[in-house]
């Protein structure tokens, strides 16, 4: 048995306004692209900025990575429009900014209904206000949502915290995210890292964040899109060890043997079922590079 997964390592912001760079994300190695109407757009240009995404997803030529459309929130004066341009775009989801209740899903949710937008068109939504937090619980049950993206910048605004190496004035929040996501069979990325000069330490974020059960990580800049997809990847170790436990799983049960034992350490059925999902996206990395 084997799952189909999509990788999501790398999940690079594209501010719409900006046709230049809207036409070299098509050459860019990131998973998935947020083509931004929203934070990255100043306010005279956002009309401007939706004329262009429209142009850009229309000609295509994206290949395998994963479109995104953040919009305006339906609080200002571009939501709606915003909605109802993309509802029926040849794009892979529509990402909700500063999401606080259920209710302002549903809103953005009727909105492309009513213009037309396929009911399996994915919502995502920004975790980023600290209303937004103490709800993440009963945010992330909503039918239609497909994942969560951390605004940590934002965030860390509203909480009124550093933006430290250790991250611990996030740590409560980050964590509830991934535990909203995980319950809900959602995807989940972790936020930006604002210093593009600091690679050790926006390696460090990244670690941390895979190690927190991260998808993968939003990003500001191409230049950190490799190592992005190099840490969020399995391992050449990883894949063996999966395959291990694999095989030897599956030799157990044929024999009705109820422990299993590789390399020293005992392996139960969570661990198969992780080694499966560790292949799967070992696949889906490879299948997406071809």
């Amino acid at each position: 048995m084997r799952l189909a997964l999509r990788p999501r390592r790398s999940m690079l912001y594209m501010p719409g306004a900006n046709a230049r760079a809207l036409e070299k994300a098509r050459m860019l190695p990131a998973d998935s692209l947020i083509l931004d109407m929203e934070d990255a757009v100043a306010p005279d240009a956002k009309a401007q900025a939706r004329e262009q995404i429209v142009l850009a997803v229309t000609e295509g030529g994206y290949g395998k990575r994963e479109i995104i459309v953040r919009v305006n929130g339906l609080d200002t004066a571009w939501g709606k429009d915003d909605l109802y341009t993309v509802a029926k775009l040849p794009i892979d989801g529509v990402l909700l900014p500063k999401v606080n209740s259920l209710q302002e899903i549903d809103a953005a949710v009727t909105c492309l209904t009513e213009a037309g937008a396929s009911a399996e068109l994915p919502i995502w939504i920004m975790a980023e206000t600290a209303l937004g937090m103490l709800n993440i619980a009963s945010i992330a049950t909503h039918p239609r949502l497909a994942g969560i993206v951390m605004g940590t910048s934002d965030l860390a605004k509203e909480m009124r915290v550093k933006h430290t190496a250790d991250r611990i004035g996030m740590l409560v929040p980050l964590s509830l995210c991934v535990l909203a996501a995980r319950a809900n069979g959602l995807e989940i990325l972790d936020g930006v890292y604002l210093n593009l000069e600091d690679e050790t330490g926006f390696c460090a974020a990244c670690e941390q964040g895979k190690n927190m059960g991260f998808d993968g990580k939003t990003l500001i800049h191409p230049k950190q899109i490799d190592v992005t997809n190099q840490i969020f990847s399995p391992s050449g170790a990883d894949i063996n060890h999966a395959r291990e436990v694999i095989q030897a799983w599956e030799e157990a049960r044929k024999a009705s043997k109820g422990v299993v034992v590789v390399n020293g350490k005992l392996v139960e059925n969570l661990h198969y079922e992780e080694s499966l999902r560790v292949l799967a996206l070992a696949d889906a990395i490879k299948e997406r590079n071809s």
